[in-house]
Formats: C-alpha cells, sequence, structure tokens
C-alpha cells in the first residue's frame, strides 16, 4: 500500500500563520472602510449644513413675518457643484414656501419638522433620485423656519469607491508582504533544522562523534537526544566489532590446526577410499579459515582508531603481496603477474594488502582455469591507482554494485566464496576516502577491479 504524502512543516506553519490573517484583514479593511466612508459623509455632510446656515443668515424677522431675499449671484453660488445638482428650499413656519426649489417638498420619506437649531441628516428620494438632504430648523420669531438643502449623490459614490478601492488595494498588498515576511521567517526559523537533517543525513556507523552545532534552545532537547543514540550505537558497533575480531581470532588457530592435522592425515598410510572425505575436510576447512580471516579484516576496517593518514607506496605493498603469493599453490593454469609503478599515498599499509589479498583471491577463484591476473599500480593528476585484472567471465554491469555488499554474489559466480571479498575492499576504499570500481577488462572479456586514492596534499613550504 502506498504511503500517503507527509505535509510539510514549513506549510503547516504558513497555513496557521496565513488563517488569521485572512480572517482579520476582511473584517479589518471593512471597519476601515466603514470609517473612512462615514468620515467623508460626514465632511459632506458639514459643507450641505454650511450651505443651510447661509440661507437661514439670509432670513429676515424684522417685519413680524419672516422674508428672505436671494441674488440671482446668490443662488448661483449656493447651487454650484462640479459633480452634483444642488437644491434647496425655505419654508416658513406655517409651511409657505420662502425660497427656493418647491419640489423639495414632494421628497420621500417625508422628513419630519426639526426644532429650531436642529439638525437632520438623511437619504431621500425625489421623482426617482437619490438625494442627500439636510434639514435645519431656524427660529423665525413668530415659529421655526425648516431650511432643506439636497444634493445628488454623484461625488459621493465615486468617493465611496475610490476608498473601497484604495483599502482593497491597499488590504491586498498588506496581506501580501505579510505572507512574504512570514515565509521568509519561518524559513529562517526552520534553518537550524534543515541544517541538524542535512548533517544526520551524513551520519552512519563509522562517524558517530557528538553534534556540536549551535542550536534554537528548543532544538537543544533532541540534539541531545540524538548524542546519546549515537553514543548507544557507538557502543554496540564496538561490541559487535570486538565480537567479530574476537571470534575470527578465536577461530584462526583451531582451524588453522585443523587444517595442518587433516594434511598430515592424508600423508599417513590410509585407505584410499577416505582420500575424497579427506580433500573436501581440507576445502571445508580451508573456507572456513579464510572466513574467520575476512571477518578479522571487516572488524578492522571498521575500527575508527586506525591512523588511514600514513605516507605510504602502493608499489611496495602490490610487491609484498607478490612475494606472499609467490609461495603459495596457485590452481592450476593461473598466470598471476605484475606491472607496478610508483604510487605515493595516503593509507594504511595493513588494510590496503587486505584489500589488495581480497582482491586478487577474488579474481584466483572465479576467473577459472588458464586464468590471466595482472595487478597494476601507478599514479596519475586524480592520485594514485591499484587494479587487479582477470580474464574470466566477469561479472555483468547491472550486477557490479550489489557485487560489492556483504555475502552478494553474482549470478554467474563459481567456486566457494563467501561473498565478502568485495565488500571487504570496497569498505577499506571507502575507509580511506577512496573508491573501488569493478570495470571491464582492457581487452576481451574479464572484470578489473580499480581502488583509486585522493592525491597526496602539497608539502608545506619551507619557512623563510
Amino acid at each position: 500500500m502506498a504511503e500517503a504524502p507527509r505535509s510539510s512543516l514549513q506549510r503547516r506553519l504558513f497555513g496557521w500563520l496565513m488563517l488569521p490573517l485572512l480572517v482579520a484583514l476582511p473584517v479589518l479593511g471593512t471597519a476601515l472602510y466603514e470609517q473612512v466612508r462615514h468620515s467623508a459623509q460626514s465632511w459632506l455632510d458639514e459643507g450641505l449644513e454650511d450651505t443651510a446656515l447661509t440661507l437661514a443668515g439670509q432670513i429676515d424677522v424684522r417685519s413680524g413675518e419672516p422674508r428672505i431675499d436671494v441674488s440671482a449671484t446668490m443662488d448661483r453660488a449656493l447651487r454650484f457643484d462640479r459633480q452634483d445638482d444642488v437644491f434647496y428650499l425655505v419654508l416658513s413656519p406655517r409651511g409657505e414656501v420662502l425660497q427656493g426649489d418647491a419640489g423639495l417638498a414632494e421628497l420621500q420619506p417625508r422628513p419630519a419638522l426639526q426644532a429650531a437649531g436642529h439638525t437632520y441628516y438623511g437619504d431621500v428620494r425625489l421623482r426617482g433620485r437619490e438625494l442627500r438632504l439636510v434639514q435645519l430648523g431656524q427660529d423665525c420669531g413668530s415659529g421655526v423656519c425648516q431650511i432643506l438643502v439636497a444634493e445628488t449623490l454623484h461625488k459621493r459614490d465615486a468617493l465611496q469607491r475610490e476608498i473601497g478601492s484604495s483599502v482593497a488595494l491597499n488590504g491586498g498588498a498588506l496581506a501580501l508582504l505579510l505572507a512574504l515576511a512570514g515565509w521568509w521567517a519561518i524559513r529562517q526559523g526552520l534553518a537550524p533544522l534543515t541544517g541538524l537533517s542535512a548533517e544526520l543525513e551524513h551520519r552512519d556507523l563509522h562517524r558517530l562523534t557528538p553534534l556540536t552545532a549551535s542550536l534554537p534552545r528548543e532544538l537543544v532537547p533532541l540534539q541531545a537526544a540524538f548524542n546519546r543514540l549515537f553514543e548507544r550505537l557507538g557502543r554496540a558497533a564496538g561490541a559487535q566489532r570486538e565480537f567479530l575480531a574476537d571470534a575470527a581470532h578465536q577461530l584462526r588457530t583451531p582451524l588453522t590446526s585443523l587444517q595442518t592435522e587433516i594434511e598430515l592425515a592424508m600423508l599417513e598410510p590410509h585407505d584410499q577410499r577416505v582420500d575424497p572425505l579427506l580433500q573436501r575436510l581440507r576445502q571445508r576447512v580451508v573456507r572456513s579459515a579464510r572466513l574467520a580471516q575476512q571477518l578479522l579484516s571487516l572488524a578492522r576496517a571498521e575500527d575508527r582508531s586506525v591512523d588511514v593518514g600514513q605516507r605510504i607506496d602502493l608499489r611496495d605493498i602490490a610487491t609484498e603481496s607478490g612475494q606472499d603469493w609467490a609461495h603459495r599453490a596457485l590452481p592450476s593454469g593461473v598466470d598471476l603477474g605484475f606491472e607496478l609503478a610508483e604510487a605515493p599515498a595516503l593509507g594504511h599499509a595493513f588494510l590496503l594488502r587486505e584489500l589488495l589479498e581480497n582482491l586478487i583471491h577474488n579474481a584466483v577463484s572465479y576467473a577459472g582455469a588458464a586464468a590471466r591476473i595482472t595487478v597494476r599500480c601507478g599514479s596519475g593528476p586524480e592520485g594514485s591507482w591499484l587494479e587487479v585484472e582477470d580474464n574470466g567471465p566477469g561479472i555483468p554491469a547491472a550486477e557490479r554494485p550489489a557485487a560489492m555488499q556483504r555475502f552478494r554474489r553474482g549470478s554467474s559466480a563459481s567456486g566457494t566464496g563467501s561473498g565478502l571479498g568485495l565488500a571487504i575492499a570496497a569498505d577499506i576504499a571507502a575507509r580511506h576516502g577512496g573508491r573501488l570500481e569493478l570495470l571491464d577488462a582492457h581487452s576481451g572479456p574479464g572484470l578489473r577491479a580499480r581502488l583509486s586514492l585522493r592525491p597526496l596534499p602539497p608539502d608545506p613550504a619551507p619557512a623563510a
């Protein structure tokens, strides 16, 4: 069953951060819009009230009856507006028209009469047109005159649209800015966690040193937990290496003695019918001794206390291995040759001899009868190298990565190997910071196992 995709912590934090923002911004934007619209409406209403007060100042009550005289010039001034039509009406206490547009008496809804000094603001309709009205009550001696001033809503509607678009535009810009700032802040806040993940990704059983990065206070307990885990893993890995080394060491002596006893038994007078049995016993003991030696080499390759920074020459290592193999009984027809050149490098001589031993043994075991095996070494701009080439059946390219894993053998492999030789060689190569590659032979069929090491660092310049 496919695993469901995991949600991103960064996206989750961003979502929870944006949720209140997406809720609060429309509410705050609406409140701001209403506040600004109300202020603008009040300013425009004050303009209408000023017109009404101007008309109120023109009422004359000295003759006992209220009168008002508005010149044509003043009438044009009172009605002047670039966007809207302005109407006004002055009524006597008895409801008689003293001045202005008599049609304002037909307003719907009709506003109530205002007491002296009181003002009414409201939206009304006049013959299908929407108007804004200010009605002022003015003391006229014998009663209260009513002064009505109204105008159409063109500039008010335009102002509302402008306010709305401005609030929406600024709110959107603010939301975008806050979203970018929040995303950046979350990335910066999670950067230590990302760095910790990257550091853990490069850890393995060979690198269990404590984490020492400076982390925020919230991540210190996690760092401490990982360090305790590394400590436990280090102890477990050390115990495993010690067990392998001790077991291999304890097995080598009795297996060697048993091999010697079998060989002596084969030399003594005995019934020839048991020869096949003795030969099989000897082969099993040799294989067990080889396996014990490989387990010991594996434990040494994983020992982090071994110094792999010593100056060595791969040619010397290959020469010593050649001298050792010269005293061994090679299978019939196997030709082992050496083509050696100077190859300085940094490493551990014993581990590299183990690597070469496993490569040669692997070639001898699997190349078949009449095999030609060549050991070469040299150096170049990219560092020193060591390779073992044979003309055997080789390993298919698709199976080569798996062949360097422990207890894995190629599908066409013959012989009695355990599948540890190439794995040990690969571990030793990695321990030295190099790489082991399985390549095609230079010519014809076969396999070429090549070790590549980093070049030597330059010698420090002598002091002046």
